[in-house]
């Protein structure tokens, strides 16, 4: 049987292995508690995750609308500048073609045919001279006709050139405005892929810190479970202990119970009440307390 002393060391120790119960308890219910803060802050940020993809695919797509837009005035600006520059080579060839000297020379020959024909006039002559002088008129006349048309064809060119003058000027006014145009959408395109790629840097650090979140949820979840696992492996050894308790008082209690049944039997049993009578008497002669 227990002795005092044991039954003392044994309600220590429940004590103390209840009151660790409790502390694994607390712990677990401290550390779950912390887990669904993870938890809720890394579906927070997840779900942040979602949102700024989608501002990102916006700022995508309308920066590649502009690069589009750039591409297209980028191409006709191109376009015009190639035609102005064209332009610029012919009208080289045409002024090329150009002699400034045609319409003096065309005074000197001129010139020239009066003096012929003065002299015709004028000045006496054989005829196989006459015949000559009339030749070199013939030949000036001839002469004064193909530079005629040089000064003419000439005038024509000063007008292709001048035409070409006023086209170059307008390719390349047209250029300069689709090249603002190009810059515009290439400042509009820059800007939106600048808010893109800031977005993306956003999106890559809270993602890291989404997963360091996960990683510490699933640890403090897991560190929870060990809490629980112990406090309940516990919570069998107390139930265990207190059953064992509830056990020996129960035997304790029946034994007890069982005494006293055997006792109130002895009382009414004669027999017994006469040597109890007896062992009384025999107990006041000898000066003995009686005991029932």
């Amino acid at each position: 049987m227990a002795t005092t002393s044991d039954k003392k060391k044994e309600m220590e120790q429940l004590r103390n292995a209840e009151n660790k119960f409790h502390s694994f308890i607390d712990r677990r219910n401290e550390l779950n508690n912390l887990a669904k803060v993870l938890r809720d802050e890394r579906d927070m940020l997840n779900s942040k995750h979602k949102d700024m993809k989608d501002e990102m695919k916006k700022l995508k797509e309308e920066r590649d609308e502009f690069v589009k837009k750039m591409k297209h005035h980028k191409s006709i600006r191109n376009q015009l500048q190639t035609h102005a520059k064209e332009l610029i080579s012919a009208r080289q060839k045409k002024k090329g073609e150009v002699s400034k000297n045609l319409p003096f020379r065309l005074e000197e020959i001129k010139a020239d045919m009066q003096m012929l024909e003065y002299r015709q006039e004028t000045v006496p002559m054989s005829s196989s001279a006459e015949n000559d002088l009339i030749d070199q008129i013939r030949e000036k006349q001839k002469e004064f006709n193909q530079v005629s048309k040089k000064v003419q064809d000439q005038a024509s060119i000063q007008v292709d050139i001048s035409d070409k003058d006023t086209a170059i000027d307008n390719l390349f006014k047209k250029a300069d405005e689709e090249h603002e145009l190009v810059q515009k959408y290439y400042d509009e395109s820059q800007s939106k892929h600048q808010a893109y790629m800031k977005l993306v840097n956003e999106v890559s650090i809270s993602i890291a810190e989404a997963n360091k979140k996960h990683e510490k949820y699933i640890e403090t979840r897991n560190e929870a479970q060990k809490n629980h696992e112990k406090g309940m492996e516990l919570r069998e050894q107390i139930v265990q202990v207190r059953g064992d308790q509830r056990r020996r008082f129960a035997e304790a209690k029946q034994l007890i119970k069982d005494q006293n049944s055997k006792a109130r039997k002895s009382v009414f049993d004669k027999e017994k009440l006469n040597d109890i009578a007896d062992d009384s008497l025999s107990a006041l002669k000898s000066g003995k307390k009686i005991s029932l």
